[in-house]
């Protein structure tokens, strides 16, 4: 007779698949008890090494929470549906169905079938890039010179669009599944011809964010310098990262009722997830 096993143990199950270069390890599985009704369950608790990548598939209801440590703003994400991963964060439709390129607490980051991959509870920056892409080996050796590992070994100055094949292909991707991603933790301005312009002194040391899951997502970061960041030196900082699982959101929860476009991404999101008639 087999034992059927405890009801939350899927939402506790340590999933290793995460690593980057040389990430510091350090992952923990907790619970913590809130109020009886609420049950808070720390499911990773890590600090990313500087020029390192982190992946991990987050589940639907849980929070991914990035801290920048040093106030590096060195932080891209990459965002996929887990299940499906040709469905995948869209920048231009994120900003235009939400009429802003700031997106702060109670901002959403669509998928470009219009669905909501995450949704932002918590933000102690307000600056985060929805615009400038990521950078790769030409403009990371242009900007800040060769470093290779040949004489630096693991301080050999790593890029994101590397970091971010390497996080993918531990998933079964590659280059063609490479989109725009969302630079957290890095202040954009665009001037008045287009261009854009690196806002000095909006990184700060303990500035976090937390994004919610509102579909099985892959997320995959870089702590890797901003494409833009003007500094001369190459000084990636480390980012510590925690996903928690918690109870759903409530109906007036300000994410998924923010606004009429809000409403429907939420109604074509959770249709996915909707029980099929027996």
């Amino acid at each position: 007779m087999s034992r059927a096993r405890p009801e939350c143990f899927d939402r506790i199950r340590i999933d290793c698949q995460q690593s980057g270069p040389a990430p510091t390890r350090g992952v923990h599985a907790r619970v913590t008890d809130t109020t009886p009704a609420l049950r808070t369950f720390l499911v990773v608790d890590e600090t990313v090494a500087p020029g390192a990548y982190w992946s991990r598939v987050i589940r639907r209801g849980q929070t991914l929470t990035v801290v920048d440590v040093e106030g590096a703003g060195a932080a891209s994400l990459l965002a996929l549906n887990a299940d499906e991963p040709s469905e995948r964060y869209n920048a231009p439709d994120t900003t235009k169905i939400q009429n802003t390129i700031v997106l702060t607490t109670g901002r959403l980051l669509f998928s470009d079938l219009g669905r909501v991959l995450l949704s932002i509870t918590a933000d102690t920056s307000g600056y985060h890039d929805t615009l400038a892409g990521f950078g790769n080996a030409e403009t990371t050796a242009t900007k800040y010179g060769d470093g290779r590992y040949l004489e630096l070994r693991n301080d050999y100055f790593r890029n994101a669009r590397d970091n971010f094949i390497a996080a993918l292909g531990r998933h079964g991707l590659g280059r063609r599944d490479l989109v725009a991603t969302f630079n957290l933790f890095a202040g954009i301005a665009v001037k008045a011809a287009g261009d854009l312009r690196w806002i000095g002194g909006a990184q700060r040391a303990g500035a976090e964010i937390s994004l919610r899951a509102e579909m099985n997502v892959l997320a995959v970061l870089s702590a890797t310098p901003h494409v833009l960041d003007p500094g001369p030196r190459y000084r990636p900082g480390p980012l510590h990262v925690t996903v928690s699982g918690i109870s759903p959101p409530t109906a007036d929860d300000r994410c998924r009722t923010g606004s009429p476009e809000a409403v429907r991404g939420f109604e074509n999101t959770d249709a996915l997830f909707e029980t099929a008639p027996a």
